[in-house]
């Protein structure tokens, strides 16, 4: 299941004097499409394009800043939704999840498809969100057919009818083919899962490698992949792209404690702790600088994760203006794990994690807003 331009339904169904306009989820001129809807789309807007670009093909639309809060209650309440069918979820993100309704007839007394009509009736019903439903043997096909008849789409492709269906499409259609993946199977001459049929196992794989191999099964259909209800998270993380290149420091510490502040509070929302920082900056020449480190104990902390992503970027020689700036928490645990034994060198940080602590429960009570520190005014 598939949502239909979630982000900007969501929006559109919120503020109904948006509903027949071209909106396009994204902040400023400097950053780059989130979401936009289908009328947008119509004149060329994609997600990830540039809002500049963006703007330039859809002049008319209105942009609106995301409210990600709202989208996460929303996908919750859809997933409540597929919990009724199946507990076999695996979701791709907040808008996209694998369902398994493997033997669950007999339990609802109608065939997965007469469910899954039911469910995107009462998504749209209860939720006022659209969504396009995939039904198949095996998650490539069900992915395949989902994206068929976007929006309120509903496509089967049946175990019979995979050979026939599959024959003249175009290898886009695999997840994960990009442009240069494509232009790789067009010099040799693969532009059809026809084409892929053409060719030995062994030979795609001396050409491919281990995509070879994938290719050789996807072109019969196959795909071996079981649906995981419990694929953990590997990583936490939050960046931003500046409406202007900046080299201030002043600036760029406060969407430091701001990138630190949002991870630490998915973290603490999730109820897991990372021992993994990691500092993204991208230059105005798109230069990418990376920089991680590996705290002793994991943390969840906010002040932890700015105090150890400012280290890092203290230790960056290049003081070119920046254009994007992003933090990040892996090698994540429960949060049992996190924070026992304080930092022996620094007398003061049990008392900033007190503090913090009380802060998190004014939020939770007050709202996001309630409280801030003044480094994330600037």
């Amino acid at each position: 299941m598939d949502c239909d331009a979630f982000y900007t339904s969501v929006e559109k169904r919120d503020n109904p004097d948006l509903r027949d306009k071209p909106v396009i989820i994204g902040g400023g001129r400097r950053g780059v499409v989130s979401t936009a809807c289908y009328i947008a789309r119509i004149k060329g807007v994609r997600s990830a394009v540039p809002m500049f670009q963006a703007l330039k093909l859809c002049p008319e639309a209105v942009v609106v800043r995301g409210r990600m809060d709202e989208y996460v209650t929303v996908s919750k309440q859809i997933r409540a939704m597929m919990e009724e069918l199946t507990p076999d979820i695996e979701p791709l993100s907040l808008d996209e999840a694998f369902l398994d309704l493997t033997g669950t007839t007999r339990l609802h007394g109608h065939p997965p498809a007469v469910m899954l009509a039911r469910l995107v009736k009462r998504m749209e019903s209860e939720l006022g969100i659209s969504g396009s439903i995939g039904l198949s043997h095996n998650k490539f096909l069900a992915k395949v057919a989902s994206d068929l008849d976007k929006p309120r789409g509903f496509s089967i492709i049946g175990k019979a009818e995979t050979d026939d269906f599959l024959r003249d499409k175009p290898v886009s259609l695999i997840w994960g083919v990009g442009a240069v993946s494509r232009e790789g199977l067009e010099n040799a001459g693969i532009r059809t899962f026809a084409d892929l049929l053409r060719w030995d196992r062994k030979e795609l794989g001396a050409r491919f490698g281990s995509m070879g191999d994938r290719l050789w099964h996807l072109a019969r259909g196959q795909d071996l992949r079981r649906i995981s209800a419990h694929t953990p998270v590997k990583g936490i993380s939050n960046e931003t792209t500046f409406h202007e290149d900046t080299a201030s420091i002043d600036i760029l510490d406060g969407h430091i404690w701001r990138m630190a502040e949002k991870v630490a509070d998915r973290a603490k929302a999730k109820g897991i702790a990372g021992r993994v920082v990691t500092l993204k900056l991208k230059t105005a020449d798109f230069k990418l600088i990376t920089r991680r480190v590996s705290l002793r104990e994991p943390t969840q902390m906010a002040d932890t994760l700015y105090r150890t992503a400012r280290g890092l970027f203290d230790q960056i020689k290049e003081q070119d203006p920046y254009r994007l700036l992003g933090v990040g928490l892996s090698d994540l645990t429960p949060e049992g794990d996190a924070d026992r034994s304080g930092d022996l060198l620094d007398p003061e940080a049990s008392k900033r994690a007190l503090a913090e602590r009380a802060a998190d429960k004014i939020k939770e009570r007050f709202g996001s807003d309630a409280i801030k520190k003044g480094r994330a005014l600037r």
